[in-house]
């Protein structure tokens, strides 16, 4: 089979069986033309083990962020995720019965532990302040803040959101994450007082929960909000905040993670809440969330303890 027609009928998969996100199968699309463009193939048959072998220098070669005048080279999490893509492609090959190398053949780089980007209370505090709600756009961006913290939702569930999808009659409600998967999240009154203020003072007819504001807010086909908006306006309250670190709105969802946690959530609640797949992916907040043990171990540890 050639590639072109494999890559067609493994995105339309992804898109028709698996219900992955317009976003998602674009990502997939370029990590996979990058390989077919690095190893030239035109059928798949011709897909080798020391091609991929190749690629993954190739990738371990390529430069990465820039700090300054200075690159860093790709990390190594990144370079996994063009493997992911290749190898799922293979798997979808194989089911098929298309002739290719075995997906179990491409292994992912070990990549360190995951660390967490950080804002501490008095940051949270300052940042979910710093929005002027004298204005529509101020009145806007406060909701956005409050309901991000309030819900630990990601940028694109935010930017999807619907009027008819709160109700603020009630202090839940229904959001569609990854994987088409459904999970409630909750509002906290000041998310839910920031909301009903802000879509008091508008005067559109749009059925998006979030638009946007300003002088291009005419571009594109929608006025939806969009998450280079969120991004963007986050940074800027960052700045009016004093916060000298990146913020983001994945920054948001973290301190939404472990407030919880910290508070005495249990790990299994805080997953649901959050919508992660697999438990291994929220024990990462755990270990911000241990200050309690420093008090355990000066309390019974024989060489702390005072005369």
């Amino acid at each position: 089979m050639d590639i072109a027609k494999a890559k067609r009928q493994f995105l339309e998969h992804l898109e028709i069986e698996r219900g992955r996100s317009v976003k998602t199968i674009e990502n997939y699309e370029r990590y996979l033309d990058r390989f077919f463009n690095f190893s030239r193939v035109r059928v798949v048959s011709a897909i080798t083990e020391e091609q991929v072998r190749e690629f993954r220098l190739y990738l371990n070669r390529q430069p990465g962020a820039k700090y300054g005048q200075r690159a860093e080279a790709m990390k190594r999490r990144t370079q996994n995720y063009y493997l992911i893509a290749l190898r799922a492609f293979l798997k979808f090959l194989r089911k098929r019965g298309v002739e290719a190398i075995s997906p179990e053949r491409i292994e992912l780089a070990k990549v360190p532990e995951r660390s967490l980007d950080l804002i501490s209370p008095d940051e949270l505090t300052r940042l979910l302040a710093a929005p002027d709600t004298k204005s529509l756009l101020g009145k806007r961006d406060r909701a956005i803040l409050e309901l991000l913290f309030s819900t630990g939702l990601r940028i694109s569930e935010l930017c999807n959101l619907g009027i008819a999808d709160v109700d603020l009659t009630r202090d839940e409600f229904a959001v569609r994450g990854k994987g088409d998967k459904i999970r409630v999240v909750f509002i906290t009154p000041p998310a839910r007082e920031a909301l009903k203020e802000y879509l008091q003072m508008r005067k559109d007819h749009d059925d998006a929960l979030f638009v946007r504001y300003g002088r291009k807010a005419h571009l594109g086909s929608e006025a939806r909000i969009t998450p280079r908006t969120v991004q963007r306006l986050l940074k800027g309250y960052a700045a009016v905040a004093g916060i000298t670190r990146k913020v983001t709105p994945h920054v948001i969802r973290h301190s939404f993670a472990t407030d919880l946690l910290s508070n005495g959530a249990d790990l299994r609640s805080v997953q649901a809440l959050l919508g992660h797949a697999h438990i291994g992916t929220t024990q990462v907040y755990t270990h911000v969330t241990d200050a309690h043990l420093r008090a355990v171990h000066q309390k019974y540890h024989s060489r702390t303890k005072r005369k």
